[in-house]
């Protein structure tokens, strides 16, 4: 018997990660992915599908699905109608070398969106973030160089987070 022929796309694919988070927006997926990918340095989209023929329930032209990165990690999103919205129980991490950076993602994505406690926030589109300092990993899991207790307390008194007030935390002398 012949082998079936296999046609392979002639569009240049990047390999498939094994995980992928998947966004599904109510709607404005495409708003989503746009705003993302010009906050983070270096994201970038990857691949578009949109609608091709018009016709039918979505009309043409409108992105059916994305794949884009932020931090070297791709995402898939799409607008997956009224039935879908997201909840604090998953969440982006936004980690930031300075604080200037952090206060600017910190703007960037509460800008129409709900400020939280502890560096969280829930941007416009739904999705639930916390935006955190680099240092803030080091300082939680290395009490034996500073006052991880300190940090702690510190941060649960915060909103958006102060590098300098956890650093002073930090060395904070033990009770």
């Amino acid at each position: 018997m012949p082998k079936p022929k296999t046609t392979k796309p002639s569009v240049k694919r990047t390999p498939v990660q094994r995980i992928r988070p998947c966004l599904t927006f109510s709607s404005g997926a495409e708003e989503a992915v746009n705003f993302y990918v010009s906050l983070f340095k270096g994201a970038r989209i990857i691949e578009e599908m949109r609608v091709e023929e018009a016709g039918g329930p979505i009309p043409k032209g409108a992105l059916l699905h994305a794949t884009f990165e932020m931090g070297g990690q791709e995402y898939t999103a799409f607008d997956g109608g009224p039935s879908f919205s997201f909840s604090q129980g998953f969440s982006l991490m936004a980690t930031c070398k300075s604080q200037k950076e952090l206060d600017h993602i910190w703007k960037e994505l509460c800008d129409g969106g709900t400020p939280g406690p502890c560096g969280w926030l829930t941007d416009k589109f739904g999705v639930a973030w916390q935006v955190v300092p680099e240092s803030l990993g080091e300082m939680m899991s290395d009490p034996d160089s500073g006052n991880s207790a300190a940090v702690m307390e510190a941060l649960l008194k915060m909103g958006k987070l102060d590098i300098k007030k956890l650093e002073r935390a930090y060395k904070t002398p033990r009770a």
